[in-house]
């Protein structure tokens, strides 16, 4: 029996009793995951990215493992929901302009305390003093340096259209603005390389590619190294009190981790390693987070149809972007309808060996983005179900 095959039998095991679609999270690939995130970061904390987890039971359990610090939220309503609930360093990687939760938070000592906002303009500055009604308590900022890599005197460029901040000179007189203007205080930095943390460097029967990838990324490591240090050494000198510098991502920790600057490193996706994640030659994680169809229908020979499945990933549309067939091995989408919203064909000989109510697993293209499908995560050990765990959504919390 191969490692994929003796996996299935446990899942199909623990979750005999029920019916699917059913999420799963395997807690031995889970923590075996954190283990070699906190091996690769090197003793640097990591921040854990909640967007690529959505289970506050989840966060909780690895933010008790030595070596993670903190979370890296996607939205102010959701920073501020799990301040409330407890947790106490929560960094906001985003802008918002969610009016209402900016002035919670400047009314709200608990929560002004625990949480740090994101700006890139001090026209984010204006909307947080506009909002606060009335509340006076200091709002925590973080800044973003933009980390893309420009080419070709810049007409190439590389990486996310984030912060419009990118030279030392930029960050330091937004640092003056902050270190000015009453009511907030600058307590850090942050940059995230999505090109290099976030795209594989070893494509699947694309070597060529995979080359070029490998390419470019280097070269934006070295080049992103010195700007990001530059950077911090110009913000320092504004705001000497700095409490941390965040960088990388789950592909690049050890990279990133290396950057003197750099004092802490955020990562999620490498906790649940979906697809997107298994082209990468720097670290193989274990796929921990599944989900599983039932099989309602069998049209032929070689075919099965499994009910739903049709969750794509955010981003570029793009057959990556699909989850994929995962257990039983062997089984691959017709190529005329795909994954769909209320029925899925799946071809492939293992089809014949599958029954009407049997269970076909799936991974998801991204992390936490399969949270917002089920409202609770079984989490498994060995062949057992331990426990039933809400999601974001079993919550009744849908952020974006």
């Amino acid at each position: 029996m191969t490692p994929r095959a003796a996996d299935r039998a446990r899942y199909d095991r623990a979750t005999a009793h029920l019916d699917a679609p059913v999420a799963i999270v395997d807690l031995e690939a889970f923590d075996a995951n954190a283990d070699d995130l906190v091996r690769r970061a090197g003793g640097k904390p990591i921040r854990v990215a909640s967007k690529s987890v959505r289970c506050r039971a989840l966060l909780e359990r690895v933010l008790a493992r030595e070596g993670f610090a903190g979370i890296m939220s996607f939205t102010l309503d959701e920073s501020l929901w799990l301040a409330r609930a407890g947790f106490d360093d929560v960094l906001l990687a985003y802008p918002s302009a969610d009016r209402a939760a900016f002035g919670e938070l400047a009314d709200d000592p608990k929560l002004a305390a625990a949480v740090t906002v994101m700006v890139d303009d001090p026209v984010q500055l204006d909307l947080i003093d506009a909002a606060r009604a009335g509340g006076g308590e200091e709002i925590r900022v973080c800044l973003e340096l933009d980390t893309s890599l420009r080419l070709l005197g810049g007409r190439v460029r590389v990486g996310a259209l984030r912060s419009p901040l990118r030279e030392p000179a930029q960050l330091a007189e937004l640092a003056r603005s902050i270190a000015r203007r009453p009511g907030f205080r600058l307590v850090g930095i942050m940059a995230y390389e999505g090109h290099v943390a976030g795209v594989g460097d070893s494509v699947a029967g694309r070597p060529l590619r995979s080359r070029a990838i490998r390419l470019m990324q280097s070269a934006a490591r070295k080049e992103l190294e010195s700007r990001r240090a530059a950077v911090v050494r110009a913000v320092r000198a504004v705001a000497p009190d700095l409490e941390f510098v965040n960088g990388g991502g789950t592909g690049s920790v050890q990279h990133t981790a290396a950057e003197d600057a750099v004092t802490e490193i955020a990562a999620g996706s490498g906790l649940f390693v979906p697809r997107l994640f298994d082209n990468y030659t720097s670290f193989t994680g274990r796929p921990a987070a599944l989900f599983a169809q039932p099989v309602v229908r069998r049209p032929g020979v070689g075919v099965v149809t499994v009910l739903g499945g049709g969750y794509p990933a955010s981003g570029a549309a793009g057959a990556d972007r699909l989850p994929v067939p995962y257990l039983p091995e062997g089984l691959r989408y017709d190529p005329q309808e795909g994954p769909g919203e209320v029925q899925t064909p799946l071809l492939g000989s293992p089809a014949d060996d599958l029954l009407i109510g049997d269970k076909v697993w799936f991974r998801h293209a991204k992390a936490g983005e399969l949270c917002e499908r089920f409202d609770g995560l079984r989490l498994i050990e060995g062949d057992r179900i331990t426990a039933t765990v809400p999601t974001y959504r079993g919550e009744g919390r849908t952020f974006l």
